[in-house]
């Protein structure tokens, strides 16, 4: 005969059973819809085009373009130096350049290879059907190291990690105020710069600044170990796990590293560009191939997101620190005479 105060341990385990059982395969289908999902989507949305070169033949170039469906927005430039200087300016991924001798391609690889040669795909199989040929000139190329981006593509992920890590270590060790501050960023400072040791010194898949891609790989890891350990200062262990899964399931799928947020489906490209990762990457590919152009909007994301935590993780140690001095002290019981 069982005692029946065995019966509630029994209970409370088998709900820790099926929640485990319903859980795990619930994760699992969210983890494969957020990264399958965007990347069976991938195609151009109001990818932004130049076109340059005569009125009238612009103006064909135009039509041709806007009947596909929205999948560009076209820009007008006078001639091939103006729609160059909006490539390098990272208003435009490319631009069709209508010369006597043919249409003209002036792609940028380093912004997105995907797209450099998506564009390679559509111009030059328009031009085939009407028996022309393209050239393509790429304005701003990949790296040597990495024609295909892969490498960039593939830094995220590690970031990510190494920010989720600090912002949770700080959290479980108990770290607060100024103490688990300093930790977040000097943590951040080291990974910045050993990332930037790998990636541009070693591999040579960053081309630009050495000290400002480090600087924006430190501001990227600290955007998320702040965001992380600050929602832990605020709300627990929960906050951690719960800003650590927006940041794998929605951030990095979200991001658009492997080829572009104008190639996501809307809204997944905006939202990725509010986050560290989407932020990140953009503000990193600015830095190392465009000298920094279009730079300002991902690096104020990114700024805030460390802002943020930071001034979460100070407002959560002084919140615990008034809870702790307004509880009254357990009263001392008198020793015993004798």
């Amino acid at each position: 005969m069982s005692s029946p105060s065995a019966t509630p341990p029994r209970k409370a385990a088998s709900r820790r059973l099926v929640a485990v059982v319903v859980l795990v395969p619930v994760l699992a289908a969210l983890a494969l819809w957020a990264f399958a999902w965007p990347a069976a989507r991938t195609a151009p949305r109001d990818l932004p085009l130049g076109v340059a070169g005569p009125a009238s033949a612009v103006t064909q170039v135009e039509r041709q373009l806007s009947a596909r469906d929205g999948a560009f927005e076209v820009h007008r430039y006078a001639d091939e130096p103006a729609a160059r200087d909006a490539i390098e300016d990272r208003d435009v991924y490319g631009a069709v350049v209508v010369t006597p001798q043919g249409p003209r391609l002036l792609t940028a690889s380093a912004a997105s290879p995907a797209v450099a040669q998506l564009l390679q795909q559509a111009v030059a199989g328009q031009a085939a059907a009407e028996g022309t040929r393209v050239e393509t000139v790429d304005v701003v190329p990949a790296p040597d190291q990495d024609p295909r981006g892969a490498a960039l593509g593939s830094s995220v992920l590690p970031l990510a990690l190494a920010g989720i890590a600090a912002g949770a270590a700080v959290t479980l060790l108990g770290l607060r105020g100024l103490g688990a501050a300093g930790a977040l960023v000097g943590t951040a400072a080291l990974t910045g710069l050993l990332a930037a040791t790998l990636a541009h010194s070693w591999l040579g898949v960053l081309t630009g600044d050495w000290w400002a891609e480090s600087g924006v790989l430190t501001l990227m890891t600290l955007a998320v170990s702040a965001a992380v350990a600050g929602l832990g200062a605020l709300l627990g262990p929960a906050g951690t796990g719960l800003m650590a899964a927006t940041v794998m399931l929605i951030g990095n799928p979200f991001s658009g590293a492997s080829s572009a947020p104008r190639m996501l489906p809307e809204p997944v490209g905006t939202i990725g560009q509010w986050l560290p990762p989407g932020a990140g990457t953009t503000l990193l590919r600015s830095v190392s191939f465009f000298d920094g152009a279009a730079s300002a909007g991902p690096a104020l994301t990114l700024t805030w997101w460390a802002a943020l935590g930071l001034g979460a993780v100070l407002l959560g140690a002084r919140l615990k620190a008034n809870a702790t001095t307004r509880s009254p002290a357990p009263a001392r019981r008198p020793a015993p005479a004798g």
